[in-house]
């Protein structure tokens, strides 16, 4: 697969998460609770995953013991603790202030990756990590809104909720080595619904679930907010650098906003039109790159290095 069909697929996967607004809303006005929808996206996608590759693709479904870990780290820890700490953020402070410490996020992938899969931090990376940062933060305006206070619990849990979200794109990059993404997503959507549903007491709002509007969001949060987009962003990481898939992932709020300005008449300022722009620009410093010649040293050419290269490139 050619590198920019990944990158266009690793946004796509981002630009659903960027719709999850759209079904959240409709479910907390039925009176759901941010943990309670949580376990619904969870529990809801895996089912229909599960079923879907029971039906149309059972060889997937096979996974060793051992990797059974990674799949507790990304269901448990990159969905679940992530999305606790990511919604408590907002509770305690505001959507925005919560959005832009959580897109601190591809700045924690590039270190990780660094050290784990020995990604280079190239200038353009760095550009692009910090037209991201500044980008989101103008988009849901969070600058400038002069003096604000902000608890110091709120900072530390908007940076773990980064570094969990992080997590998902370096465990990810690691177990997309071994399975298909189809294979990732069902079990770490699993292993999250596994953790969160005993904790939730949905059984305790059976009424709630006896309206078609309900179903019709739950499917939507479920097939598009979920399914599709994390199988598609998973899909990507088994082609791309970890650190770029972040960078891209920077796509979701974007998507959130040009949701709002559609569908519900809100209305853009200057600078989240210049947020947008400086966002959609680090997508395009990531995208588009210089190839890097491979350079022959004394006099001859290393073909052990350049056939492991590509092979790392295949997986």
């Amino acid at each position: 697969m050619k590198n920019y069909v990944a990158y266009l697929i690793t946004i796509l996967g981002a630009s659903f998460w960027g719709l999850t607004g759209l079904f959240v809303e409709s479910l907390n006005q039925h009176g759901f609770t941010a943990w309670e929808i949580v376990s619904i996206r969870l529990t809801s996608s895996s089912i229909i995953l599960f079923l879907f590759m029971l039906l149309f693709s059972r060889k997937h479904l096979h996974i060793k013991l051992k990797h059974i870990p990674h799949f507790i780290g990304l269901g448990v820890v990159s969905i679940v603790i992530f999305n606790w700490c990511y919604f408590t953020v907002m509770e305690q402070t505001s959507l925005s202030i919560a959005v832009v410490l959580l897109y601190t996020s591809p700045v924690f992938v590039a270190i990780l990756s660094k050290f784990i899969f020995n990604e280079r931090i190239t200038k353009g990376k760095t550009v692009s990590l910090i037209c991201t940062v500044i980008g989101c933060a103008l988009v849901i305006q969070l600058v400038p809104l002069g003096n604000i206070s902000i608890p110091m619990i709120s900072i530390f849990l908007g940076l773990l909720s980064a570094f969990f979200c992080a997590l998902y794109s370096i465990i990810g990059k690691f177990i997309s080595w071994h399975y298909n993404f189809l294979t990732i997503t069902a079990y770490a959507l699993f292993m999250g619904s596994l953790f969160i549903f005993p904790t939730s007491g949905l059984w305790q709002k059976v009424h709630a679930f006896q309206t078609v509007d309900v179903w019709v969001n739950v499917l939507g949060i479920a097939l598009i907010s979920t399914i599709l987009a994390y199988t598609l962003y998973t899909f990507g990481l088994a082609y791309i650098e970890s650190s770029k898939a972040a960078i891209l992932g920077a796509m979701e709020p974007i998507v959130a906003v040009l949701v709002g300005v559609i569908l519900f008449g809100d209305s853009l300022a200057l600078l989240q039109i210049l947020g947008i722009i400086l966002v959609i620009s680090s997508a395009f410093i990531t995208v588009f790159h210089k190839r890097r010649k491979i350079r022959i040293k004394g006099g001859r050419f290393n073909w052990r290095k350049v056939l492991s290269s590509l092979k790392k490139v295949d997986r």
